[in-house]
């Protein structure tokens, strides 16, 4: 599975373009010829002092150095002819070369600082969320997530797919808020999801553990925004029967895709969690026969409620049978699916987006003849 991600752009810890290291030394060798072809009264010589600074963007601090150097002998040595500078305008030429030295040498450093910085937050952003592997049992994964904040890998979504004692269980769920803001209460509600996985027989007793792990989260004194709720689709293939469970905490029903058919999965949802109700009131799980090569849509608000220019909401039940004939790309189905939703909204939506695919396969060990 890809995962989304931004990657560092030029100036925020990627190296320079080949245009931004070729630039200088093209100014330069234009400058020098322009200043030969043009009369001796007109001087254009002192625009060779703009290169270190330039140089600086590109170049470390040698390579800004060899600039300053060759700018300053141009300048400074009439057998060349290109310059005339004496004096005070030398002096200041090599002022300029010595300070663009000193900015080379620290966006150098900055740089490689803000590359380590990265690495670290892509680590502890992917050990919060890993990637869901393409197979967990005999069920078929692919998934794609884009944060809605720039240059994060999590943000308020969460999808998760286990294998445990009691078959193959998968979560989507949208937590309140998005962007880093929310990863605390992702965190918690994976792990609440992956130990319920081991020890939960049902589908109600997993989302009451949820419900009591956000309320536990919400009565903290720490927790600066107390009013911690998520809506959630859990789901589960269980071993040996042609079902699959689902049960919805106030969260978009999942769609079930049968060859070029599509439909919507009649689920009555429950209140989200975070309010207190799951455990009394819990909601009801329904189950839903399935074929080998079905295939089981769960997604987050972020793509049906995206818009385009004209304040449409984005049709994703009718789009899905069409993009589900897009062999293009490694992510099948989720891939196309965010392509289409680009396109549709002039951009991406600005909301974070989660799409998980599930599909059971026709070799499962346990399957019952």
């Amino acid at each position: 599975m890809r995962r989304g991600r931004e990657e560092p752009g030029w100036l925020r810890g990627a190296p320079p373009p080949r245009w931004a290291r070729l630039a200088p030394a093209v100014a330069l060798v234009v400058l020098v010829c322009a200043q030969r072809a043009t009369p001796g009264d007109v001087e254009l010589g002192f625009f060779l002092a703009g290169l270190p600074p330039v140089a600086a963007f590109a170049y470390g601090a040698v390579g800004t150095a060899v600039f300053a150097g060759l700018v300053l002998a141009l300048l400074g040595l009439p057998v060349i002819g290109v310059g005339h500078a004496r004096g005070s305008d030398l002096a200041t030429v090599a002022a300029i070369g010595l300070l663009s030295v000193v900015i080379a040498w620290v966006r150098r450093r900055r740089d490689a600082q803000l590359v380590s910085v990265r690495t670290v937050a892509e680590a502890a952003q992917l050990a919060v969320l890993p990637p869901v592997p393409e197979r967990v049992g005999p069920v078929r994964c692919s998934a794609l997530y884009r944060a809605a904040q720039r240059g994060t890998l999590v943000g308020g979504d969460l999808y998760d797919v286990r294998a445990g004692p009691y078959g193959v269980r998968a979560i989507v769920a949208d937590v309140q808020g998005h962007g880093l803001a929310a990863v605390g209460t992702v965190a918690a509600l994976l792990g609440a999801f992956r130990e319920g996985v081991l020890d939960d027989a049902d589908l109600c007793a997993v989302a009451a553990r949820l419900d009591r792990r956000l309320l536990a989260d919400s009565a903290a004194a720490s927790v600066e925004h107390p009013e911690l709720f998520a809506t959630a689709v859990l789901v589960e293939f269980a071993p040996g029967l042609d079902l699959v469970r689902v049960l919805s905490c106030g969260h978009p029903p999942a769609l079930l895709l049968r060859g070029r058919a599509v439909r919507a999965l009649e689920v009555e949802p429950g209140p989200p969690l975070g309010l207190g109700l799951a455990g009394p009131a819990p909601p009801a799980v329904a189950e839903v026969p399935v074929r080998a090569g079905d295939r089981l849509l769960l997604y987050t608000d972020g793509a049906t409620e995206a818009r385009d220019a004209s304040g449409h909401f984005y049709p994703l039940a009718t789009r899905v049978p069409v993009l589900a004939a897009d062999p293009a790309g490694p992510e099948g189905l989720a891939g196309a699916v965010w392509r289409d939703l680009v396109s549709f909204t002039g951009g991406g939506p600005r909301d974070d987006v989660a799409l998980l695919v599930l599909s059971p396969e026709d070799d499962r060990p346990d399957r019952v003849g």
